[in-house]
């Protein structure tokens, strides 16, 4: 089993909390789901949903950037775990996958992180 980073939070809350608040990959306000959940055929839901926590409990820029950051990083210990032959040849074609993955919420994150916290 690979392991992810995730705040203490998330790790404490019950399956039915983290169902409630993570949504694999893409924003929840999207209209349509048309951010794949895999990357060359590898699941990377983990990390999405460590992510949507991490929005859902940060309060500050910082929080936001640390959330972007700990995406990246678990994306990555995904595609390190894999050790087949198949997962070992695909490494530099994922890896350049998640760093678009990041990159995207780094530029587009903002709504999916502020818009909740502005409604409360």
């Amino acid at each position: 089993m690979i392991k992810l980073f995730a705040p203490q939070s998330y790790k404490n809350a019950s399956d039915g909390e983290i169902e409630l608040i993570c949504n694999g990959c893409g924003s929840a306000q999207a209209k349509f789901d048309f951010i794949p959940d895999t990357v060359w055929g590898l699941s990377i839901t983990p990390a999405c949903n460590v992510h949507d926590w991490m929005y859902y409990v940060g309060l500050t820029q910082l929080d936001k950037e640390e959330a972007d950051m700990v995406f990246l990083n678990n994306m990555l210990r995904l595609i390190e775990g894999q050790t087949s032959f198949i997962g070992k040849r695909l490494k530099p074609l994922r890896r350049r996958r998640v760093l678009k993955y990041y990159e995207a919420v780094v530029a587009f994150g903002g709504p999916a992180y502020w818009n909740p916290k502005n409604e409360s």
